[in-house]
């Protein structure tokens, strides 16, 4: 069996980074422009990284499938950026924060990984600022922070409802002021389809152009995957349309090991689904919980209107069953809380699968400007959506599938089980455990990017310096890019009965049924069943439209719902495999009296890390050990 080195530094958990920069070897600026990166995926982790590695003077070349970089779906996460910088005096520290993602990850992830996090936070937000970001502020000039779920502090930097998109525009114009400096080239509009492993090292990728259906070679010392996460799985989602798990599929498949996959988080505040006809579900930022009740009538099937039910006659949930942290338990906490109230028959809305958020009393506290000045922009877009003002009436809202804790396992320097291959942001599993604390998303992707990648893939590349330089003409690509177009020609040739969407719907059902928010072994186990049907019928029954030399979005949606398929299977796996509830993964059959997660650290203490060979997996183990925090009964009452 592969042993998994995690490469984590000697010394105390506070040196650690320190102590790897001072030990890691170096490059000279002359021979970094010999060597060439490839980085797919131009969100925050993507952008931050090929800007950066650009401006050390590598080589670089940036896909990503939209048709601009500033279309990357970083701009949906709203609420956002966490940092240790004890603004408010608090009482936070870097320790405080390590604590807490530790904790909101229910102690799933790796210590090094999560102290890394906290301790690059606080200069991450002074190197926003100076790229511009307009954080908000106080009427001094002092930057302004705000809460999210699972802290008992004030750690979050934002720009009103739109800290991603701002952030992103940041990154973007870092980026492209290294593509104007001609050091990065860009391919907007290429998606890649498959990694190309040459002498067990990563050495390129084949991309398909989606505006020509061109497949395309490309060579690299180093190829870096940034591409988000992959709950389109449920295809139901907050993720944008576009945003898929090919990429580190194909990379899964040539070698990389898939970590803890089946963590993957449900987002509490989402707009509720109104139809089946529905594509996406809209992400209500979590910074709403800051100041906005949530609750349920306490009579079942309660038809009132909202503002028609009086106090006493509200469940104020939350606030019921976890005082201490009320509206502003962990997302994972609230989500069950949610489906709980909705399953037991107190749900709202037309199809009685909501809950409210309500804002009265914040406004009766605040005024409605204060109100305006921190949400506006959020309001304004659920009442484009909705028709309703939620400055008069509570919005509805619905717990929804969003992030993905899961991803390639990565060692300390974010380099997976394939050397020369590196995973960054949401497409790895380092540093969230099994739920990501809200407003770590935008830290973890741009803390990767921008600081800790530019600085260990020296390592790797200073003896790629002494091999031969990849070309395209090895025969392992033309290998690869026909083993594309084998595939792409199987989708068309099938020429079924049923649509491409009818086979997500098919999926997306059993996995939110099976694999969301709560699990049992009776169903993962039918769940499995059912994806393996779903599978032989895809592969027999789907009806791709156009052909592959031109723009063919039925093709896109295809080849990666095949990959969606596949990763279905691995996750209901993963969640079978692990006999205990943690975060994200409740088992119900492993629950406390009250109905909480039950942990068995003696058992499932270790990152789960799968291995790709012919269709099955097979289940190789990272144990986690703690030294300096003890594992604790996660609690938020």
């Amino acid at each position: 069996m592969m042993v998994l080195y995690a490469k984590i530094p000697n010394g105390p958990l506070e040196n650690k980074w320190r102590n790897y920069q001072i030990t890691s070897q170096l490059i000279n600026p002359a021979n970094k422009k010999k060597l060439n990166v490839i980085v797919v995926g131009s969100g925050l982790a993507g952008a931050g990284a090929a800007a950066t590695l650009a401006e050390l003077g590598y080589d670089v070349k940036c896909f990503c499938y939209q048709d601009s970089a500033r279309r990357a779906h970083s701009v949906a996460a709203q609420g956002g950026i966490n940092a240790a910088k004890n603004y408010q005096h608090d009482g936070d520290s870097v320790w405080r924060m390590f604590y807490d993602t530790l904790k909101g990850g229910d102690f799933r992830s790796r210590e090094a990984n999560v102290y890394r996090l906290a301790e690059l936070s606080a200069p991450l937000i002074d190197h926003y600022v100076q790229q511009g970001v307009p954080f908000a502020r106080e009427y001094g000039g002092v930057l302004v922070n705000r809460s999210f779920g699972g802290v008992h502090v004030q750690r979050t930097f934002y720009a009103r409802g739109q800290t991603g998109q701002q952030l992103l525009l940041a990154a973007y114009s870092q980026l492209y002021k290294m593509k104007r400096a001609k050091k990065v080239q860009m391919f907007p509009r290429h998606e890649m389809l498959d990694l190309v492993v040459i002498e067990g090292k990563a050495k390129g990728i084949v991309v398909r152009d989606l505006t020509t259906g061109e497949l395309k070679r490309f060579a690299a010392d180093a190829v870096v995957l940034a591409t988000g996460g992959y709950s389109r799985v449920f295809r139901l989602s907050t993720l944008a349309i576009g945003c898929n798990g090919s990429a580190i599929w194909k990379a899964h498949k040539r070698g990389a090991f898939f970590a803890a996959p089946s963590f993957t988080q449900i987002h509490p505040t989402a707009l509720p689904q109104t139809s089946e006809a529905q594509s996406k579900l809209t992400l209500m930022s979590e910074s709403l919980r800051n100041d906005g009740r949530i609750w349920v009538p306490k009579k079942k099937d309660d038809d009132r209107n909202a503002n028609a039910i009086p106090e006493e006659e509200r469940d104020y949930y939350l606030e019921r069953r976890y005082p201490s942290f009320g509206n502003l338990a962990p997302r994972d906490i609230a989500s069950r809380a949610a489906k709980e109230r909705i399953d037991a028959g107190y749900g709202v809305g037309r199809l009685k699968n909501a809950v409210y958020l309500d804002f009265k009393h914040a406004i009766e506290r605040f005024g409605i400007e204060i109100i305006k000045d921190r949400y506006g922009n959020l309001f304004k877009m659920y009442k484009k959506i909705t028709g309703v003002d939620a400055y008069e009436e509570p919005m509805q809202i619905s717990p929804a599938a969003h992030f993905s804790m899961g991803g390639l396992w990565v060692d300390y320097e974010l380099m997976t089980t394939i050397p020369g291959l590196y995973a960054i942001g949401e497409c790895n599993f380092s540093d969230h455990g099994a739920n990501r604390l809200g407003a770590n998303s935008l830290l973890q992707a741009s803390i990767d990017g921008y600081f800790v990648l530019p600085n260990t893939i020296n390592n790797y590349l200073a003896n790629a310096l002494k091999e031969d330089h990849p070309t395209t003409e090895h025969p392992e690509f033309e290998k690869v890019e026909k083993e594309v177009a084998a595939q792409i020609n199987k989708l068309l040739f099938i020429k079924g009965d049923k649509t491409v969407d009818h086979f997500h719907r098919e999926l997306g059902k059993v996995m939110w049924q099976e694999c969301t928010m709560s699990r049992n072994k009776e169903g993962l186990e039918k769940a499995i069943s059912q994806i393996q049907k779903i599978k032989d019928a895809f592969w027999k029954e789907v009806n791709v439209t156009g052909g592959h030399h031109e723009m063919n979005t039925e093709l896109e949606k295809a080849l990666r719902l095949a990959d969606f398929i596949e990763l279905g299977l691995l996750m209901c796996t993963d969640a079978l495999e692990r006999e205990e509830s943690c975060g994200a993964h409740f088992r119900e059959e492993h629950q406390t009296s009250d109905g909480e997660a039950l942990r068995h650290d003696e058992k499932y203490s270790y990152v789960s890390a799968w291995e790709y060979h012919n269709g099955n997996f097979k289940l190789h183990k990272e144990t986690l050990e703690f030294a300096n925090v003890q594992p604790t009964v996660r609690s938020y009452k």
